[in-house]
Formats: C-alpha cells, sequence, structure tokens
C-alpha cells in the first residue's frame, strides 16, 4: 500500500482545494491511500525555540503523518499571491530536525484552485521552492493550476475534467516515484 498525505493549504471548511484532496481519495489508483493531514491549523507557527523533545503535541502530530506517508501532495490556493502560511508552516515543521525531517527525499507534489488571474500557479511554485530546499523530491512544476471561477456546473472540482485529470495523473506519477525509491 502506497500512502500520498495531502497538505491541504485552506482551513476553510468549505474549501475547494480540501475538495480536490477529497477527489484524490475516491480517485486514487488500487494500491494507494490517500490521507488528508488533520490538525495543520492546530500547528504553532514555527519556533525552534518550541522545537526539540519538547515539541508541541500538534507539530509531533505532523510530523508522524508526514513520516508515515510515502509521498505529499499539496493542494492548495493562493493567498496574496504566495503559499498560505499553514501550508509554509507544515513544510517548515516536517522540515526539522534540518537534513532529517520527516519531509527528507519524499517525492511531492502541488496543484489546487484559486480565483486569481494564475488559478494559484505562484503558491504552486513557492511551495515546490520551500519542499525542495526542506529535502523533499518536488516536481519541477506545478502538476495543476485552476482558476476555480471559470469552472462550469455547480463548480465542484468532481465535475471538472481537466481537474480529474491532473490529479489522476498527479497521484499515478507519486505513486510510481514512491514505488521507485523504495526499490533504491
Amino acid at each position: 500500500m502506497t500512502v500520498v498525505l495531502a497538505l491541504v493549504g485552506s482551513l476553510r471548511a468549505d474549501s475547494t482545494n480540501r475538495k480536490i484532496a477529497e477527489l484524490a481519495q475516491q480517485i486514487a489508483p488500487e494500491g494507494t491511500e490517500v490521507r488528508i493531514a488533520e490538525g495543520l491549523g492546530d500547528v504553532p507557527f514555527y519556533n525552534e525555540d518550541l522545537d526539540g523533545e519538547q515539541a508541541p503535541a500538534s507539530a509531533v502530530h505532523l510530523r508522524e503523518q508526514v513520516a508515515a506517508a510515502d509521498a505529499l501532495l499539496l493542494v492548495t490556493p493562493e493567498y496574496n499571491g504566495g503559499l498560505p502560511a499553514v501550508l509554509k508552516n507544515a513544510i517548515d515543521w516536517a522540515s526539522r530536525p534540518y537534513g532529517q525531517g520527516s519531509i527528507t527525499g519524499k517525492p511531492v507534489a502541488a496543484l489546487g484552485a484559486a480565483i486569481g488571474r494564475f488559478g494559484g500557479v505562484w503558491a504552486h511554485e513557492d511551495s515546490l521552492k520551500s519542499v525542495r530546499i526542506a529535502g523533499g523530491a518536488a516536481h519541477e512544476a506545478p502538476a495543476g493550476s485552476f482558476k476555480s471561477t471559470e469552472w462550469t456546473g455547480s463548480g465542484h472540482p468532481q465535475e471538472q475534467a481537466e481537474v480529474v485529470e491532473a490529479v489522476t495523473a498527479t497521484l499515478a506519477k507519486l505513486v510510481d516515484e514512491a514505488n521507485q525509491s523504495v526499490a533504491a
């Protein structure tokens, strides 16, 4: 079983990006489980003074979720031209201790939807840059950036062919990369 952990960059209960992560759970390839990281809003901003043996339970739980995953899927909107603080914070906590963090060596992809002009591409690029610096094996380009204001019908991600195709392709690539790193 390959485990892909989705880190959702929006904390809103009815978030389009959370719906994309839920879509990933529904369409995951056979032998793959997509889990959505819970509790990101409870993790305090990274502060080295809080880290170590007495790290906050919410940060320890995040690190455990990342460590238990074979790959990460960042599903995020764009806030003011960049990645949401909650996602950057999750990457920061998962990167520690430096060089040995739970994110180290994991395949990572970013996708998601935003109402902005570019559909979140800047947030996806920023998040992947942070992941690379943190030691993760990030894709070179965002897997899918969608302008949710242009969606048809009810606007649900599962009704958008381009979203379903991008999530399917992204999961297939992440699973393949995770399996290759296990075999190596």
